[in-house]
Formats: C-alpha cells, sequence, structure tokens
C-alpha cells in the first residue's frame, strides 16, 4: 500500500505541471443513485464504488472478475467457469453456490429472488454499462441482507450505434459480444447477445453461455418516462468438484476422482443446467415540481437441473414482485431537504425435486418439495444537506420474510414455515466537507439477514426451519482527499460489524452443503484507495491512470461452539487477512494502450479450526492494443492479453468446511487471449 501510494505521489508530482484538463468537472457529473441520492461522488453519504466498461476493457472479456476484484473489499471468486461467488467482507462465508446475502438490481428490477439468491453468472459484460456497489449493510432501503448492495445500469451515456467484439484465447475460449443502439433522448433503445465458451483450465470445466437483452426508454411527456427492460441466459458449465491437498499438488487440472461410494466428477457428468428469463419496466413520474414516484414491476423464471456427485437435483424458480418509491424534495434558505418512503414486495412459487444420479441423469426420486417465499418490507429515509456542507442521511426499513416448505413425496404431505417478521434495519450517515479537498463521513447501521431457500432446504435434503437469520450493527467512517482538479485521490475507510447468529456453510462426504448458526462474529477491517490521473494531448504518453485498492481483514469468531469443538477466537474461514489491487492504464500517440493489472492474497483459512489454509497467491495480467477512429464514427481495436502472467498454482473458489479436506479448486495457469472490436457510431441527440 505504501509503495503504491508513493508511486501515485511521485507521478503526480512529475506530471503536474503537463496535466491541463479538468476531471473534477467528470467526478462530479457522476451521479450516485443509491440509497435515491441522485448527486455527485463527492456529494453522497452513500459511499459506493463505480465499475464501467472502462474497467472492464482492463482484462480477459470472458470474465467479471478481474475487474470487481480491483475494488478494495471485494473478493470475487470463479470455482470453474461460470460459477461465480461474490465476497463483500466475507459474506461468502454462506455462499457455496451462487451470490447470497447480497442485493442486486438490475435497471431497477430486483435480481435478487425472495429466496435470497442471486444468479449473478447469467449476465455478461454488456448488459451493464456500470455497477455501482454499496459495501455493508443496505437494509435501511432494500430490505434483508448484510453483505452490500450492487445496482447495475445499462442504459448510463447512451450513444446510437453498433459495435461486435470477439476475441478467443487459451483453452479453446471464445468470447463474442454485439449490441445495437437507436433512438434519441426521448425513445432510446438497446439490443444485446453475447456468446462464451471454453473447455477450461481442468478436466470437467467445459462452459457455454449465450444471453441475450433488451432495453428501452420512453419519455412519454416531460413528466413521465417508462423504462421496459428484459433478460435471456441459456448457461451451461461443469462442475469438477475440489480436491484434497494431495491431490491439488500432484495434478491441479483434474476433477475430483471416485472414492467413499461416490463416483467421480466424470462418471457423475457433474454439470450444471441453467436458464433465466427476466422481464419488467420501471415508471417514473413528476407528480409535482416537489414530489415524484419510481415504480417497478417484474416477472423472472428460473430453471436449475444440477447433476451432482450425491444426487441430481431439478429446480424451477418462478418468482414476481415490485418495488415503489415516493420523493419530496424542498429547498429553502441555502438547505435542501428530501424525504423518500416506499415499499418491495417479492414473491416466489419455487419446485425442487432431488433423484439419484445415474450417470448424469435423474433416477429414483428422493424428495419433491414445493417452496413459497415471500419477503416484504417498507422504508422511511430523510436526507438533508445545509449550506455549511454538513449532508445527513437517516432511514430506517422494517422485513418480513417467509418461507413454506410441502414436501410432497412423503405420506402424509407435510408442512414446514418459518417467518422471520418485523425485522427493523436503521442507517445513519453523516458526511462534513472539511474544505474544498477533505471530506469525512462516518454511518451506523445494522443489517438483517433470514437463511435462504437454498440454506433451509440445502442439497442434502434434510428441511432445516430452525436456522436463524443472523444479524448485526455496523459502524464504519470514511476519509477522503482529493486535490481540486480530482486527479488525486485518497480514501480511508474503517469499519467493524459485530455479527450475531451468523450463518456458516459445512459440507459433507458426498459433497453436499448444509449450514449452522455460527454464534457471532468480530468483522474489523481496513480499506484504502489510491488512484491518480495524467492526461496530456501532446506528448508521446496521452493519458494514464493509476489506482491501488489494499484490504485489510481482521475477522474472529466471538463464541462459536459446535458439540465439542470450540472455534471461539478462531479466524473466519475464507477471508484473507491482506489483499491488494494495483492498475496501470496507459494510452500512447497513434492509439496505442497498454493496461496492466496486480492482485495478491494472503494465506486463507478453509476450515473452522483453521487447520487447513491455501497459500498466499500474486496474479498478475496485461493488455496491449491499438485503437483508431476513422470519420469520427467508425472505431476499430485490436488488443491481445495474458493472464497469471507469473504462472501461480493457486485455487481460486475453495469449498468451506468440507468433508475429508477437499477444498481446493485449481485456478487457471498462465492464459492468452487476443480480440478484435469494432464500432459504428452515430453522433448524439
Amino acid at each position: 500500500m505504501f509503495l503504491s501510494i508513493v508511486l501515485c505521489v511521485l507521478t503526480r508530482t512529475a506530471f503536474a505541471q503537463e496535466a491541463n484538463t479538468d476531471s473534477s468537472k467528470n467526478l462530479e457529473e457522476v451521479t450516485v443513485r443509491a440509497f435515491e441520492q441522485n448527486r455527485s461522488v463527492l456529494n453522497s453519504t452513500a459511499p459506493v464504488k463505480l465499475i464501467d466498461h472502462i474497467t472492464g476493457n482492463y482484462f480477459n472479456p470472458g470474465t467479471l472478475v478481474n475487474a470487481m476484484n480491483s475494488v478494495a473489499g471485494v473478493r470475487v471468486e470463479e470455482r470453474s467457469p461460470g460459477s461465480y461467488r461474490i465476497n463483500v467482507r466475507g459474506s461468502s462465508l454462506r455462499s457455496p453456490f451462487g451470490v447470497r446475502n447480497m442485493k442486486v438490481y438490475w435497471n431497477g428490477i430486483p435480481i435478487s429472488d425472495p429466496g435470497g439468491n442471486t444468479y449473478f453468472n447469467q449476465f455478461a459484460w454488456n448488459n451493464f454499462s456500470r455497477m455501482e456497489l454499496f459495501k455493508g449493510p443496505a437494509g435501511s432501503m432494500y430490505g434483508a441482507g448484510t453483505g452490500g448492495l450492487l445496482l447495475l445500469e445499462n442504459g448510463e451515456r447512451f450513444q446510437p450505434g453498433a459495435e461486435i467484439t470477439y476475441s478467443g484465447g487459451t483453452y479453446n475460449m471464445m468470447h463474442l459480444d454485439a449490441a445495437a443502439r437507436w433512438g434519441n433522448g426521448d425513445n432510446r433503445n438497446q439490443l444485446t447477445y453475447a456468446h462464451n465458451a471454453t473447455d477450461g483450465y481442468r478436466v470437467q470445466t467445459n462452459m457455454h453461455r449465450d444471453n441475450a437483452s433488451w432495453f428501452s426508454d420512453f419519455r412519454l411527456s416531460p413528466k413521465q418516462q417508462i423504462t421496459a427492460s428484459f433478460l435471456f441466459s441459456d448457461l451451461y458449465y461443469q462442475t469438477p468438484g475440489a480436491l484434497t491437498l494431495a491431490e491439488f499438488r500432484a495434478n491441479p487440472k483434474a476433477a475430483r476422482p471416485a472414492g467413499g461410494g461416490f463416483p467421480s466428477a466424470v462418471n457423475a457428468h457433474a454439470s450444471i443446467y441453467q436458464k433465466n428469463v427476466l422481464a419488467g419496466f420501471t415508471d417514473k413520474i413528476s407528480i409535482s415540481d416537489a414530489i415524484s414516484n419510481t415504480t417497478t414491476f417484474y416477472g423472472a423464471y428460473a430453471q436449475v437441473n444440477n447433476s451432482a456427485i450425491r444426487n441430481y437435483e431439478r429446480r424451477i424458480e418462478p418468482h414476481a414482485g415490485g418495488r415503489s418509491v415516493f420523493s419530496w424534495n424542498k429547498s429553502s434558505n441555502d438547505t435542501h431537504w428530501q424525504w423518500v418512503a416506499g415499499a418491495e414486495f417479492q414473491q416466489g412459487w419455487f419446485n425442487t425435486q432431488v433423484s439419484k444420479n445415474k450417470n448424469g441423469n435423474p433416477d429414483t426420486l428422493q424428495t419433491n418439495d414445493d417452496v413459497l417465499n415471500s419477503s416484504f418490507n417498507v422504508f422511511l429515509q430523510g436526507d438533508v444537506q445545509t449550506k455549511n456542507n454538513w449532508f445527513v442521511t437517516a432511514g430506517i426499513s422494517s422485513t418480513q420474510t417467509k418461507v413454506s416448505i410441502t414436501r410432497l413425496n412423503k405420506y402424509p404431505v407435510t408442512e414446514q414455515k418459518r417467518t422471520y417478521r418485523n425485522e427493523l434495519a436503521p442507517r445513519l450517515s453523516v458526511l462534513k466537507k472539511i474544505n474544498a479537498r477533505i471530506s469525512w463521513l462516518a454511518t451506523v447501521s445494522k443489517g438483517f439477514s433470514p437463511p435462504t431457500v437454498a440454506e433451509v432446504l440445502p442439497s442434502t435434503g434434510v428441511i432445516t426451519t430452525e436456522l436463524e437469520a443472523e444479524n448485526g450493527w455496523n459502524y464504519e467512517t470514511t476519509l477522503r482527499y482529493h486535490t481540486h482538479d480530482s486527479k488525486f485521490q485518497l480514501e480511508a475507510t474503517g469499519f467493524y460489524f459485530r455479527l450475531h447468529q451468523a450463518l456458516v456453510q459445512r459440507r459433507d462426504a458426498g459433497g453436499s452443503d448444509y449450514f449452522t448458526n455460527a454464534g457471532g462474529i468480530n468483522q474489523a477491517g481496513a480499506e484504502f484507495h489510491a488512484s491518480y490521473t495524467y492526461e496530456h494531448t501532446n506528448g508521446f504518453l496521452d493519458y494514464a491512470h493509476f489506482s491501488s485498492d489494499v484490504t485489510l481483514s481482521h475477522f474472529r469468531y466471538d463464541s462459536f461452539i459446535k458439540g465439542t469443538d470450540d472455534f471461539s477466537g478462531k479466524k473466519v474461514p475464507s477471508v484473507p487477512s491482506q489483499s491488494i489491487s494495483l492498475l496501470a492504464d496507459l494510452q500512447f500517440q497513434k492509439g496505442f494502450f497498454l493496461y496492466i493489472g496486480y492482485y495478491g492474497a494472503s494465506r486463507i483459512y478453509l476450515n473452522d479450526a483453521n487447520t487447513a489454509s491455501a497459500d498466499p497467491y500474486h496474479i498478475l495480467d496485461a493488455r496491449i492494443g491499438w485503437k483508431t477512429a476513422f470519420a469520427k464514427k467508425l472505431k476499430l481495436n485490436v488488443f491481445a492479453g495474458a493472464g497469471n502472467l507469473l504462472d501461480e498454482h493457486y485455487s481460486l473458489g475453495n469449498d468451506i468446511n468440507a468433508a475429508g479436506g477437499r477444498y481446493y479448486n485449481a485456478a487457471p495457469a498462465r492464459n492468452y487471449y487476443a480480440g478484435i472490436s469494432f464500432q459504428c457510431l452515430h453522433q448524439k441527440h
């Protein structure tokens, strides 16, 4: 961290006399939408991080992992191609599959289902133009969840035209995406398609995904705007299974072998077949000069077949819901007031069937469960901005979640229910702009996260409605510094999250997951960000951007006794104590460019007893290329890159608390790719 900050400082000193473009204006123009802020980054009481296509272009276009890992406090894992987990300040502790304990929205539509799961792997890069990431409990406005908030948008910086990108690389990797945009400010439309395929690094890691989306924005009148969105994804990926340490060292490419009465991953044809469909619309209307409303309705359907080592699972998961937010704004005597009130409701009608797995096909039925799940929350928030640069946001919500499971394959038919009701989630944030360059932000918030459907009904088939919801208070403070032109920025955040009834994953000998409440966890941490931007149009180097993100985590179990085992005071598994991300973006004369990215993580413990661990690792990526424009409308981009240049032998997406020591999922060795992108852009209207 020290070296990276020094680098930023020295670079700023070296180029201070030459930089001449006012980038502070660009920073001010970036609008934060989380918590209905709708104000610039520098004036927002919601400390969000923005990830856009520029960041995504630094890395292999076939994966979202590297771009998101460039943010302090965020750790994205990919056990095998297509299998994502998102860890925000330790939240992947309970996510062996999919993304849980985190609210995700796409164009204002809830992607997280009422059962608490998010199929983040259905997305491709061209489904959004930016991500807005909030770390920590967001329940004061977004309902259940302690792991953060992710808002995805694909209508940002809209420009009519068409583009297509094709790339190929190691392990028969192929990536194709295309987009067409047409219309003007009153009627904007976008159609995208993406195809990803790879054989994968390990045995049994073939993947292919087709993704299509449609976005349309209609301005019916100066006071009313309707946005419609559609998303379809058809994904297939194989699951190789985790290895023991001896197997991982002997042959990291291997899939899980047969043993303990269970077949190998290859013989079980272990794989996921997943289809997702989502459709929704949002109506924004100005009722008066002071009052506005935004209302969203959606419907979604997910179909998942999971051919696993132990069994064959088939799930259908239709769900629907809506969200409505009223906003009142008033200004007087240099003070601006805002009140926000709203509600969100989701209802799911799921069915899960588990059968014996016979050579990758469902055999004898073991369980058949209908699952009804719902989530309802109401929220209220007040926001005030004073003339002496104080910004205060206070909000609170009440959330109720229900789950009902009816087992149909046993007679008499039985039903088990659980309601988690009236959990209040307050949040208070105070921002003080000390002067033009320094600001201080402090936040106190409470989070509440009931067990997801996949935790109440895990792959063992044992219904566990006795699981308790986890909850806790988060205390956080951030100090920011930026120069008058915002080209040099420093940010330091410290937080302490006291989590009660933490949900922890276990894995049995057959690879099936189950969960338990772990008592308390003390999550203390610090996050640092430093960046510098250099712009000069008359030299060999046109543009340079350097950034550094550092995460320090001190996560410990408080009181956790399981049978005769006492894990109190042990480090929480799956979370590295330190991680660092470094990025360099260099743009040269005549269109040549170079991107360099580094990510390093310290040792990661793999079980609650801290008797097994994954070694530290250092990942270096690079991308070079050339881009040019013809007649100001046509743009060509040719690029080539490499991942894991140091050829590290490491595990990514470890199986936590796995039986028999099967923790390790080997990540790809050194790999290469090359591609070409073509754009035809029209003038903005």
